[in-house]
């Protein structure tokens, strides 16, 4: 089958990589893809936003399938683009079509869906720049940390969680009025902190049935100890030891099941993955955030637990036959470690060349932010490469992946050596 796949990060060589594992071969497409899928795939120079640039790649390699990576296409409605052409709409796609896209594309949107769906969240209010004044009285009626969103998408930068009043009035009013993240925070919701232990819980449904996939846990902060900047993810585990049966049934009957009647409610068409943001607060879920598409570095971690064909899944998916696909998970504990490039998430150098990666040994190797240059594999991006490993539990697995990276160099590299350390 001919498969385009959107995006150039992690997450979209872990998907080339597991369609290049199924039975029947398939002859991948990227675009615009990095170092690591270029070996298993046809890397294409195209913007996951260039929609009449995708249109003429599908046509003139005779595209089957396209499986959408990040969430900028799907809010900006490449489905839909899909959808409303004559010579495209036969072909699916792999992500739901804008209107559903708004659960990521608009916290607003989100936090509406789940008090009217009855999803467990945080308490709320959002606010514009003429509404400033009633902001600064909604923080006041809060208790300390402070959660400001900003409500569109600010890639993955848009959530500030501040400790002092005087300092979350003045970044609402510099991410309403001085627009500190442009139009994503020309709206800003202020919840309320919850405090306990993250994990991320990924769904796949075609709009009819629905399949859970396996938890993961992943790393944001930029330092060891969870500190510092925030980041797009420092590693991941899968899954996370805190998660057992009983509290999976609290997810499944409270979240997961009103989530995918609510999309059917609405009127919201989805064909593709739901990833929701959870907080475990003493033994409740509560949602964080909803996701359109996989995360990553989580991907890193769930996909390489699936064992089933990806193709024959996703074709479930286009077809609505998703009920009849029996999963299978590899029971084992999968780690990632995430290398990033010096100073990221600020500042940061690329073109630094790459070299021991290829004498890895029982991990996988996942290319992020890489390019080939000049025959060379270089950096290409803040996060560069993960570092995937399993084992019977997180340590063993960890153990592997950190024993892996000390093959890897590159100038200024950085990592995270504590990830798993709350567990």
């Amino acid at each position: 089958m001919n498969i385009l796949i959107l995006g150039s990060g992690g997450r979209e060589h872990t998907l080339a990589w597991k369609l290049d594992q199924d039975e029947k071969p398939n002859t991948l497409f990227v675009a615009p893809g990095n170092a690591g899928t270029a070996k298993i795939a046809k890397n294409i120079p195209i913007s996951v936003n260039d929609f009449d640039g995708i249109k003429k790649l599908v046509l003139s390699e005779e595209i089957e399938m396209v499986v959408v990576g990040p969430e900028d296409p799907l809010v900006n409605g490449v489905h839909d683009y899909f959808l409303e052409d004559a010579e495209l709409k036969h072909i699916p796609v792999i992500g739901p079509q804008r209107a559903a896209a708004e659960l990521e594309g608009s916290k607003e949107f989100a936090k509406k869906f789940m008090t009217r769906h009855k999803i467990p969240t945080a308490a709320y209010q959002s606010f514009t720049a003429t509404e400033l004044e009633q902001g600064y009285a909604f923080l006041e009626s809060l208790h300390a940390p402070y959660v400001l969103k900003a409500d569109g998408l600010a890639a993955g930068k848009g959530v500030l969680i501040l400790q002092d009043l005087n300092e979350a009035k003045k970044e609402l009013r510099t991410m309403l009025v001085d627009a500190k993240f442009g139009n994503a925070s020309a709206t800003v919701v202020i919840e309320e902190f919850l405090a306990g232990i993250e994990l991320s819980v990924f769904v796949l449904t075609d709009g009819k049935g629905y399949k859970v996939l396996p938890t993961a846990k992943d790393y944001k902060r930029i330092g060891e100890g969870d500190t510092g900047l925030n980041t797009g993810g420092m590693g991941a585990i899968s899954p996370p030891p805190f998660v057992d049966q009983e509290f999976m049934n609290k997810i499944h009957e409270r979240i997961v099941i009103p989530t995918v009647e609510g999309l059917k409610k609405d009127n919201l068409p989805y064909k593709g993955f739901i990833f929701i943001g959870l907080i475990k607060v003493g033994d409740d879920p509560f949602v964080i955030e909803y996701n359109v598409r996989l995360g990553d570095p989580e991907t890193e971690v769930v996909v390489p637990r699936i064992k089933n064909d990806l193709t024959a899944v996703f074709q479930a998916v286009a077809n609505q036959t998703l009920d009849a696909i029996q999963l299978e998970l590899d029971e084992r504990t999968a780690s990632t470690v995430m290398l990033v490039s010096g100073g990221y998430p600020e500042a940061y150098e690329k073109h630094k060349t790459l070299s021991g990666y290829d004498q890895i040994e029982d991990s996988l190797v996942f290319h992020a932010g890489t390019q080939l240059k000049d025959g060379e594999v270089v950096t290409n991006g803040g996060r560069v490469m993960a570092i995937t490993s399993f084992g019977d539990n997180f340590k063993e697995a960890l153990q592997k992946s950190y024993k892996n990276i000390e093959k890897v160099h590159f100038d200024k590299m950085n990592y995270r050596k504590d990830i798993g350390f709350d567990l």
